[in-house]
């Protein structure tokens, strides 16, 4: 059972508290929510009906308190989801982020719903980074009246090898996920985690776990990667969410096939291009930002990419959501 809030690691007003969600074959499943609420008795109010839900991507977890104070300092109450074997809900034994299905984070989502309390009168804010974009993105797509708006940061929504690479490779991962679903590979060489340390902001400083966070990230499985697969399929179809949707993406791509500066000013994770079609396929009202030097996370780059990410968002957020 969950001992209520706690203190949270990143101190400064975070609390956690882990959600049981029963167990699988690697035993205890738990789901951490992380949340920062607003303070002061003269705070901004512009968001003041307003709960984000934050969704990390893969090998990651919640660890940056500004995206929180952004918000908060809106007014908003904010929420981060460490999903399941994942940073703070990763127990010994588990896979790091082993999944079958990624319509089984239904229950760490929703979980995290109830954990907020009553909502009445209260709107949705859905805030996913890659992985958690895609996540994100199919739950509203099957809760199309939950979220009043999706903030997505560089969402995985389509395969690296694009739409047609996807549908050949697809087939072989499906039989692998049957046969051999934690059969592994390794496919991170830890240049990403290399360019986010040389473009470090001192004005920002982040400390993330090495046991959360590790370089190069583990291998993924052939389950895993099979539930990922369908996941793009499924956007490729069009998802119809009818809430706005805004999308922040490096405005480049550079494969990281060896090391270069190039790589601290581009996004070296996904194809960025691809991710922008796939955008389109969302819903009726998306907003795609292209960030010049942004890293795969926006607001991991260089000072000048960060600062042009955060300003943009707050266009946006200004723009969808401010009631004055």
């Amino acid at each position: 059972m969950s001992a209520g809030w706690v203190p949270d690691v990143l101190g400064d007003g975070f609390e956690q508290l882990t959600m049981p969600l029963g167990s699988d074959e690697e035993g205890e499943v738990v789901a951490t929510l992380v949340r920062r609420l607003p303070r002061g008795l003269f705070r901004d109010r512009r968001l003041q009906d307003v709960d984000v839900l934050y969704v990390h991507g893969w090998s990651d977890y919640f660890f940056q308190p500004r995206i929180a104070r952004f918000w908060t300092g809106r007014g908003a109450r904010f929420y981060a989801l460490d999903l399941r074997k994942y940073g703070r809900s990763l127990r010994e034994g588990q896979t790091p982020g082993f999944i079958r299905d990624l319509a089984a984070y239904d229950d760490d989502i929703g979980a995290a719903l109830e954990a907020m309390g009553d909502r009445r009168g209260r709107r949705l804010v859905l805030f996913g980074h890659s992985t958690g974009g895609l996540i994100l993105s199919l739950w509203a797509h099957r809760h199309p009246r939950a979220a009043s708006a999706i903030v997505l940061n560089a969402p995985w929504l389509e395969f690296q090898l694009g739409a047609a690479g996807r549908v050949a490779l697809a087939p072989a991962v499906e039989l692998g996920a049957r046969i051999r679903p934690h059969a592994a590979v390794q496919v991170d060489l830890g240049f990403y985690a290399r360019a986010q340390q040389a473009v470090a902001d001192p004005e920002d400083p982040l400390d993330p776990d090495p046991r959360w966070r590790p370089t190069p990230a583990p291998p993924v499985q052939n389950a895993w990667l099979d539930a990922i697969l369908e996941g793009h399929a499924t956007v490729a179809k069009g998802l119809g969410i009818p809430a706005p949707v805004c999308v922040l993406l490096s405005a480049r791509s550079v494969p990281p096939t060896r090391w270069s500066d190039a790589l601290t000013a581009a996004d070296t994770v996904l194809p960025v291009d691809e991710i922008a079609r796939a955008a389109l396929r969302l819903g009726s009202s998306v907003t795609v930002e292209r960030i010049e030097g942004a890293l795969h996370d926006v607001f991991l780059s260089r000072h000048d990419a960060r600062e042009e990410a955060y300003a943009r968002l707050g266009r946006w957020v200004d723009g969808f959501l401010s009631r004055g």
